[in-house]
């Protein structure tokens, strides 16, 4: 058996797969279906010769699926004979069931079918993805891989809403965080980066994508992060809000009208750049800042002040940082964002290198001056690789 793993991640209406080699993280191929029960869907399948893209009616996901096996089959690298290990699947939302990847077995599905309301977008897509690859793939080990789960190492003060009892305890109202793969990847390859094990340094983590999150993480432990019972709370994102007094929602009732389901699908889906500069491409809103356009500078400014008003929050939860870490779409490509955001933390041991700052390069790597006390660095983001290698230990074990 090799250590190839098939990492599925099923949307709403779309399908990602990724064929990676869990020990190098190596991609042999992957691969995109969009718009899954339309009449013009898309499949693109990047392959070792290059990409391959197709338009047709694609009815379900297990459509979607199969066309990508006829893509590995076509394109290459074909699955026969392969031995794949597993197929790894990201899942959104695992309660406070999860806090590690599983096995996939009724008893997981139906768990994670109980927790659709807290994940009513996604987790229907995940189970859906997940039952098209086990008709697939019947001989094959199927494990999930959860987007919370990194979290689970929260202390119960930290998770912990203060709201009544019967809330908690019967309807899970609490702090669960999302993007853990994620986390989970850059705190450790931010560790590695500064020649030192996971458990023996504090970072604070950045991933500034559409979705944005950050969390403290002390010792490879996730003990603090921003996104709460749903990925609405914390920073500025590209269509969500981000923090909100929770009495927005019966204000905008009284005098609007708007009932809690319209508000909230308003908060998600037309606020934060979307909502100030009327663009949730961050590149498109740094256009239009340059431009001098009134909405994108505020856009612009309210992003950098939630920034770094949580990481200020995260130093004083962990005591002692070694090292600001930025990941994700605009971390990672956004020197104006990382010097911005950062900017007037000198006090706190936290300064950023405009020479390095500005660097074209696409590796992890340093942007802080050398001798300071807290390392800047930007660290590049691979979920599926996380999920892969997640998977991998599971069936090894």
């Amino acid at each position: 058996m090799t250590d190839h793993v098939l990492v599925i991640n099923a949307g709403s209406s779309s399908l990602k797969y990724s064929l990676i080699d869990a020990k190098s993280g190596t991609a042999a191929a992957s691969g995109l279906v969009e718009r899954i029960g339309e009449d013009e869907s898309r499949h693109v399948h990047h392959g070792p010769d290059g990409d391959a893209e197709t338009t047709r009616p694609i009815a379900d996901h297990e459509d979607a699926l199969r066309g990508a096996l006829d893509a590995f089959e076509s394109h290459g690298p074909s699955l026969d004979g392969l031995e794949l290990a597993a197929v790894g699947h990201r899942v959104v939302h695992g309660g406070s069931l999860f806090g590690a990847p599983a096995l996939i077995d009724d008893k997981l599905i139906a768990a994670v079918t109980d927790l659709v309301p807290l994940a009513p977008l996604h987790n229907p897509a995940n189970l859906e993805g997940i039952e098209v690859a086990r008709r697939l793939f019947p001989d094959l080990p199927q494990v999930a891989v959860f987007d919370t789960a990194f979290h689970q190492t929260l202390p119960e003060h930290a998770y912990t809403y203060a709201v009544p009892l019967a809330w908690r305890d019967e309807h899970g109202v609490r702090r669960y965080g999302f993007h853990g793969t994620s986390h989970a990847f850059v705190s450790a390859e931010a560790a590695r980066l500064l020649g030192r094990e996971p458990a023996e340094v504090n970072v604070i983590v950045l991933h500034l994508g559409n979705g944005c999150s950050v969390s403290a993480v002390r010792g490879g432990q996730s003990v603090e992060t921003s996104m709460g019972l749903t990925p609405l709370e914390g920073l500025v994102m590209g269509t969500r809000s981000g923090d909100l007094d929770p009495a927005v929602p019966a204000y905008l009732e009284r005098e609007l009208g708007l009932t809690a389901t319209e508000v909230d699908k308003q908060l998600n889906s037309a606020s934060g750049l979307k909502g100030l500069a009327g663009a949730n491409d961050f590149r498109e809103v740094t256009r239009r800042r340059d431009a001098g356009d009134p909405g994108a500078v505020l856009a612009f400014d309210v992003y950098c002040h939630r920034i770094r008003k949580y990481v200020g929050a995260y130093y004083a939860v962990l005591g002692t940082v070694d090292a600001i870490v930025f990941t994700a779409g605009v971390g990672e490509h956004s020197a104006v964002v990382r010097a911005a955001a950062l900017s007037g933390l000198e006090q706190l041991g936290i300064t950023v290198d405009d020479d390095l700052n500005s660097s074209s390069s696409t590796d992890a790597r340093r942007i802080s001056p050398d001798g300071s006390r807290v390392a800047v660095l930007v660290v590049p983001t691979n979920e599926e690789w996380q999920i892969a290698r997640e998977a991998l230990a599971v069936v090894r074990t």
